[in-house]
């Protein structure tokens, strides 16, 4: 199962989703049989990656206001 296709943290798979809705539109006989198995997959690795990188970058803003509150900190405990 996957999260909302169409959203702005999952254009850079828009190409690759609408492969998989017209493989999806070719009827169920189609799905059901596995011809859009590789779509799918695709699909995956697509919103995979795409969530390791707004991860990587969240984790970054995460440190950087960690090491700003660090230094706020210190800069008490050195004054007080």
């Amino acid at each position: 199962m996957h999260p909302h296709l169409h959203t702005k943290d999952n254009v850079a798979c828009e190409e690759i989703m609408t492969a998989l809705e017209e493989c999806h539109d070719r009827g169920f006989l189609w799905k059901s049989i596995g011809m859009c198995n590789d779509a799918k997959h695709q699909v995956t690795l697509c919103l995979r990656a795409e969530r390791l990188k707004r991860t990587a970058a969240n984790r970054a803003v995460a440190k950087a206001k960690r090491e700003k509150m660090n230094k706020v900190w210190q800069d008490i405990d050195e004054n007080s």
